[in-house]
């Protein structure tokens, strides 16, 4: 046997081994080949099918679900009144119990006037209209970012295509030592734009503080802008945000209404979009009438020069319990412009769309972190709100604070007392949970379809069920860990 049948017989030898260990299929006739396809993409189209359905409806779904839940406690809320009597008696026959439910009233009846209290300057509040051109002062808009990758690019150029004139604009990008490619979409934008843009790249990450301030230090505007790299301004975005300046002195900022960009991709953007409506329109409104709207928002936010220059210094060098802050610089800053007796205004009409989490552990640390931030800022304008900080009246800043120490004192006991109900009357504890959320959602829902549209306020049903059962115990775990540092949402994007 000559060298090449010595190969051909041994490979014949390995095949039949292989053939016998790991069997093949047999072969398929023509006529069983197209059944079997067709059983496949049968199998395929119909797993496709479920799949697709529960992709393009899962709003309806998630609203379907959130109903039948809250109908189900409302029938069983009043089937268990007789266990609700009973308790509630027994409470009045103990000392604790009467201390709680007279707590409990006072809590309820503290929150009911501090609405109404929001609501009369809800009426009250005007949106400033846009100056016109030749009045709008010079600007330096400041764009930070860290891993964002196309989405600067995307931001800079909604910047750029501003109607504000391009004369009276600076736009600084500053990459905060980013591990992906955003310095490239940053070079990018540079190329397309030209002067119109100035990017700059720092060492390494020092944190969106550390970036902003290199930028304030060079910006030359008399207004500056910072607007997050995951943002979309429109066209008179900021010609509205800034016309507050000129027609009052004495405004030091001003803070933008942030809407939802992703809102069609995920149920959380879908919920929190509603939430953000009733957040801002409603609530910062409010707040502006009052001249103390308490945190312009890192999406979209307006500073006077003079204003910032005038904290600098404190607020770059800012510590909690000791160590550096690098969380909350946007409600950090505001609360040192408020302190040197400055009003902080709101513009609804200054609108910015910006990214915000999909999934449920990027959106609990986003919230850790604007909890923990809520904390130390509370403690620092307790410093100054009962002081005279500013000539006018006061008295609606020192509201507004103490509703927020109400809000954060009570977290702590409520989740304690809540965790007792639970385990001693857990049916009691869902159905009376569930008719405070169908209660007290409604404000905000009807506020959404009053200024909005109908189809989507129900989804504040869904967000306050989603609130109440899966991110309650964020604001007593970002108290009890306030003196945490980290950014904790600042990794690298998911890729889809």
């Amino acid at each position: 046997m000559n060298l090449k049948d010595q190969k051909k017989y041994s490979t014949d030898r390995k095949n039949t081994l292989y053939s016998f260990l790991f069997p093949l299929p047999l072969p398929v006739t023509e006529n069983k080949k197209s059944k079997q396809n067709q059983y496949d993409r049968k199998s395929y189209d119909f797993i496709s099918g479920i799949k697709g359905f529960f992709t393009n409806n899962t709003g309806a779904i998630i609203l379907i679900a959130t109903f039948s839940i809250l109908i189900s406690a409302l029938i069983s809320f009043f089937y268990l009144q007789p266990q609700l009597e009973l308790l509630h008696n027994n409470r009045l026959n103990s000392v604790w119990g009467t201390i709680f439910i007279i707590t409990s009233l006072s809590l309820l009846g503290f929150k009911l006037l501090f609405y109404l209290f929001i609501f009369v300057n809800y009426l009250k509040y005007k949106a400033v209209k846009a100056v016109t051109p030749n009045l709008l002062p010079s600007c330096t808009v400041i764009v930070p970012a860290y891993n964002e990758g196309e989405l600067v690019w995307k931001t800079l150029k909604s910047l750029a295509a501003s109607d504000y004139p391009a004369d009276k604009m600076q736009i600084i990008s500053i990459d905060d030592g980013s591990k992906d490619d955003t310095w490239e979409w940053m070079k990018k934008a540079k190329s397309e734009l030209g002067d119109r843009v100035e990017i700059l790249k720092q060492p390494k990450n020092m944190g969106k503080r550390h970036a902003l301030y290199g930028a304030f230090n060079i910006g030359i505007g008399e207004i500056f802008i910072t607007v997050d790299s995951d943002s979309i301004v429109n066209p008179d975005t900021l010609k509205n945000l800034v016309s507050p300046f000129v027609t009052n002195k004495n405004c030091g900022a001003v803070a933008g209404n942030v809407k939802v960009l992703n809102n069609k991709k995920a149920i959380i953007p879908k919920m929190l979009n509603v939430s953000f409506a009733f957040s801002f329109e409603f609530i910062r409104s409010a707040q502006s009438n009052l001249g103390t709207v308490l945190c312009t928002p890192g999406a979209l936010a307006a500073y006077k020069r003079e204003a910032v220059m005038g904290c600098l210094n404190d607020w770059i060098n800012q510590t909690f319990f000791g160590k550096p802050t690098d969380i909350g610089e946007d409600r950090a800053m505001t609360n040192m412009i408020l302190k040197q007796g400055y009003d902080v205004k709101f513009q609804s009409n200054a609108q910015v769309l910006t990214n915000i989490p999909e999934k449920y552990n990027n959106l609990q640390k986003m919230y850790t972190r604007w909890e923990r931030s809520n904390v130390r800022e509370n403690i620092m304008m307790s410093r100054f709100a009962f002081t005279n900080f500013r000539k006018g009246s006061k008295i609606g800043t020192r509201i507004l604070l103490i509703n927020q120490w109400v809000r954060v004192l009570t977290a702590i006991p409520a989740t304690l007392i809540m965790l007792l109900f639970i385990s001693f009357h857990p049916l009691l504890f869902i159905s009376t949970s569930l008719v405070s959320v169908l209660i007290f959602s409604s404000i905000p829902a009807f506020f959404y379809a009053k200024k909005h549209t109908i189809s989507e306020c129900f989804y504040m049903y869904a967000y306050s069920i989603f609130y109440a059962f899966g991110l309650f115990w964020i604001t007593p775990y970002a108290i009890a860990t306030a003196n945490k540092r980290g950014w904790l949402t600042r990794g690298l994007p998911q890729k889809n």
